[in-house]
């Protein structure tokens, strides 16, 4: 099976190539805009035609687009996210190959949801905010297409790679300095937000499942079970070994949403540039998220395998490697 992977230099798109390249019967092309892609295409900008020309030369019989923004102003998302995605569907209907598309959603697409309700499929997306409205976007063009296609709903991806933004790459990173300047407490504020948390490269088996189903639609991809992210707190101090005190206090005002990684002494302490963030939680989803993910059980066959703790650990071991 011939696999065209685009994005494949992204935190999912990385395990999503490992896995794919594990597969003896696959035979992996990755299309991206770095100087390591096999072939170089900007998806964004490039036209449909070019994208339809390659299709026709490589003739595969996947597309896998975990391709994508997620920073950003509404323009650079909208072209990144939404305008990308509707130059891939017009390549693939234009094209003789017959790809089956699968396209990496995300669950920001869904917003705010109830506190204590599992999030299905059928639930009316209203997203918090450009992010989730840009890939939500993706998703309803994809769906409209007629393509053969799936839209896997990613919830919150953690594991070896998490990126350094993120809440949890900002906590390890937080954390790592902490325990290098000898600090005994860390301030921390927004620690009741709860997420599914889902590690990567169960998100790549996923990804890997959908290519060989049959299913169409959009599938959910987490645990089924949302974490409080003081939990997961407490979880990476016992694995990084950190025997201070996690103290939660309300965001202070006057300090920046964006943390500054090592403002000089006296500007703001560690503790205080974190305590900002990650309260409010940046995709848009309120204070609760959680998938439900009988979908993807039933229709791929798939479960995630690999439990926060383990995840956690990997993305301490990264951090720690920095000490």
């Amino acid at each position: 099976m011939r696999v065209l992977l685009l994005g494949a230099n992204g935190f999912i798109g990385r395990f999503v190539a490992d896995r794919l390249l594990a597969d003896p019967a696959v035979h992996l092309t990755a299309l991206g805009r770095g100087d390591d892609a096999d072939v170089r295409f900007d998806l964004a900008t490039g036209s449909p035609g070019a994208l339809t020309r390659f299709l026709d030369a490589v003739h595969p019989g996947v597309v896998v687009n975990c391709a994508g923004a997620t920073r950003g102003g509404a323009r650079d998302l909208t072209r990144h996210n939404t305008v990308a995605v509707a130059t891939v569907c017009e390549a693939l209907r234009r094209s003789g190959c017959g790809a089956r598309l699968v396209q990496v959603g995300c669950a920001s697409e869904y917003g705010p949801s109830q506190p204590g309700s599992s999030t299905a499929e059928d639930a009316v997306p209203r997203p918090g905010g450009p992010y989730g409205v840009s890939k939500l976007a993706a998703t309803e063009l994809v769906l409209g297409s007629g393509l053969d296609a799936v839209v896997l709903r990613v919830f919150s991806p953690v594991g070896p790679g998490t990126p350094a933004g993120s809440p949890l790459g900002r906590l390890a990173e937080a954390m790592r300095r902490a325990m290098q300047a000898g600090d005994g407490e860390l301030k921390l504020s927004g620690l009741g937000v709860q997420r599914d948390f889902v590690d990567v490269r169960d998100v790549a088996r996923a990804v890997h499942a959908a290519s060989l189903s049959a299913a169409q639609g959009v599938v959910n991809i987490g645990t089924g079970r949302a974490v409080r992210l003081r939990d997961a707190a407490a979880v990476l101090a016992r694995v990084a070994g950190y025997a201070g005190n996690l103290h939660e206090v309300d965001a202070p005002h006057g300090i920046p949403q964006r943390p500054v990684i090592g403002a000089p002494r006296g500007e703001a302490t560690i503790a205080e540039q974190l305590a900002a963030a990650p309260f409010p939680y940046p995709d848009g989803c309120g204070p609760w998220q959680q998938a439900d993910v009988r979908t993807a059980r039933d229709r791929l066959g798939w479960r995630p395998r690999i439990n926060l703790e383990e995840s956690l650990a990997d993305i301490w071991m990264e951090a720690a490697c920095r000490i």
